[in-house]
């Protein structure tokens, strides 16, 4: 049964491989659509995508490309090589939410591209197409490749730097070698760029380790190491040095607080614990994480001693390993943090899927077990979360904002496991294999289509828009102990924030903000001015709020979440 397919896969294979460049254009074609389709779905989530978007916006507007500030303020938790990319994006297309995750989804692409050239490039091109769909449809990739935040921009630019120094330490002594070490180095200064030291941490620390397992330290002089330490502080050296030079706070700030202290202590309040990351891999890579142990005890016969014949296998698995170990370390804890595993395991998985269609042997039948029990697991967290705990708050909102589509994506998580699994029953690999990845895209297809429907608890666009026609000249804008990230992006405009400091209070000791950062007893003198004063302050304030206001105040609209009201009276 499966001589048919091999004959017409062998076939198409002898076709592409005369045209070399058909292939990945045809698969950048299809990825492009994959991570293009729903950039304009949803509003801008807070914090994480009205940040990134009102500091490029904030750059746009003043021309201060040097200084990153977020709301009028100074921001130094990040560099701006994102940034500088977002104002080439509104400068060009506007600040729609398309064009402002139109660089996250670039990024994804670039990611599952370059897994695809050094999947070919190690293992030939059918692992190279495997490992790039299945990064692709990945529910954490996918899901990132659609979020304005700094992850996957660091997740694609290290895959390609170390893919370039893998590829590199293959190529005979020449120019090729030569520009392969330098897009590593190249590469690796623009993730520095990116969010920061970390774009070092993680190549070195990978290179480092694999290097001393091997044995191999010949491979320090092979580097290029002058040169190419040139070419990297030439690229990420300048704007450090121009901006400590213009903030005399910057080093210490940008250094030790956002660095070490964010890794070493509890400052940023995100502490999980060192387990954290087991879930969120098996989830965010499922359905493919079903078959990392049996992908792992199959590598792992006769590893150690054969470790140099398997140098390349080596390298990804450190690839994958020790950045999941340094994240799962730090006393600071975010999902996404463990995005750049992925393109490592999906190098992984592609060449273990390659290799299975090359043996006469057919799938295991233990790893689809477990494939469908994790299904099952995920499927009856969710209902069983929204039928026992409806009361809790996130499963309340959950339900709230989703309605019955979150039935549909746990079915969806079902439908992941248990298609491969009864496709496996039949003995045929082929029809398995595609089982699995139409499971996948049948599951990143269902969470998509929903996820525009928790707009109302990410983001306060709705009262935006609304607040943006009728604003005038000399209005002014405030929100009341709270920051909504995407207001400004919405209004075009800073706002002035009362009673309320959060991730910006480093900014305001450092210069003067109290035009815009003020207290309760400034807001009292300016609520009675006769200029229009609009306010937006959460639900659950809104009754201690009209405690503190002097004077009129006129709701003019809620939400669940938010209340937008001005100094003026009602008319009935």
């Amino acid at each position: 049964m499966s001589a048919l397919p091999s004959t017409a896969e062998s076939k198409i294979a002898r076709r592409i491989s005369g045209r070399s460049w058909l292939e990945p254009l045809l698969l950048g074609l299809v990825l492009a659509l994959w991570f293009g389709y729903e950039l304009g779905d949803r509003a801008l989530w807070a914090p994480d995508e009205g940040r990134y978007a009102e500091i490029p916006r904030e750059m746009v507007e003043t021309g201060d490309y040097l200084t990153p500030r977020l709301n009028g303020v100074k921001y130094f938790e990040k560099p701006p090589l994102v940034y500088w990319l977002q104002a080439g994006a509104i400068k060009t297309f506007g600040l729609g939410e398309w064009a402002l995750r139109l660089w996250p989804a670039g990024f994804g692409l670039l990611g599952c591209l370059a897994v695809y050239f050094i999947g070919r490039r190690l293992y030939g091109r059918r692992t190279g197409l495997f490992a790039a769909v299945i990064l692709a449809i990945s529910p954490l990739y996918d899901f990132m490749g659609a979020i304005l935040t700094l992850d996957m921009p660091l997740t694609a630019l290290l895959t390609v730097a170390l893919g370039a120094f893998l590829i590199g330490t293959r190529a005979p002594p020449g120019m090729a070698r030569r520009g392969w070490f330098y897009l590593f180095y190249l590469t690796s200064a623009l993730t520095v760029l990116t969010k920061g030291l970390v774009g070092i941490v993680i190549p070195g620390m990978v290179i480092g380790a694999w290097i001393a397992i091997l044995g191999e330290w010949r491979l320090l002089r092979a580097m290029y190491l002058p040169t190419g330490l040139l070419l990297f502080l030439a690229v990420a050296g300048p704007w450090h040095y121009f901006v400590a030079q213009a903030n005399p706070e910057f080093n210490q700030f940008y250094f030790v607080h956002e660095h070490l202290q964010r890794y070493l202590t509890k400052v940023h309040q995100r502490y999980e614990p060192m387990w954290f990351f087991i879930p969120v891999l098996f989830a965010g890579m499922y359905p493919w994480s079903a078959f990392l142990p049996h992908m792992l005890r199959d590598m792992s016969r006769g590893f150690w001693r054969e470790r140099r014949q398997h140098r390349e296998i080596w390298f990804l698995c450190l690839w994958a390993l020790l950045p999941f170990l340094f994240f799962s370390l730090s006393s600071s804890k975010l999902i996404p943090y463990i995005l750049p595993i992925l393109p490592p395991l999906a190098l992984l998985f592609g060449r273990w899927l390659a290799r299975m269609l090359d043996q006469p042997k057919r799938f295991g039948h233990t790893e689809f077990v477990l494939l469908l029990l994790l299904g099952v697991f995920f499927t009856a967290a969710i209902v069983l979360a929204a039928i026992f705990l409806p009361n809790h708050p996130s499963v309340a909102r959950a339900t709230t904002q989703i309605g019955p589509g979150l039935f549909f994506m746990a079915i969806s998580m079902l439908l992941a496991g248990l298609l491969p699994f009864c496709a496996n029953l039949w003995h045929n690999r082929y029809t398995t294999i595609l089982a699995l990845f139409a499971g996948a895209t049948l599951l990143i297809g269902t969470f998509d289509h929903y996820l525009s429907r928790v707009d109302a608890g990410r983001s306060v666009k709705d009262l935006a828009m609304d607040l943006r026609k009728v604003l005038a000249p000399g209005d002014e804008v405030m929100t009341y102990q709270a920051y909504y990230q995407d207001l400004p992006v919405y209004i075009r405009q800073r706002v002035t924030i009362v009673d309320w400091k959060g991730e910006l209070e480093f900014g305001t000791t450092v210069e003067d903000t109290s035009a815009w950062m003020i207290d309760q007893e400034m807001l009292r003198r300016r609520w009675l001015e006769p200029r229009t004063i609009y306010l937006l302050t959460d639900t659950s304030n809104y009754n201690n709020l009209l405690l503190v206001l002097p004077g009129s105040a006129c709701l003019l609209r809620s939400t669940e979440r938010v209340v937008l009201i001005n100094n003026r009276k009602c008319h009935s």
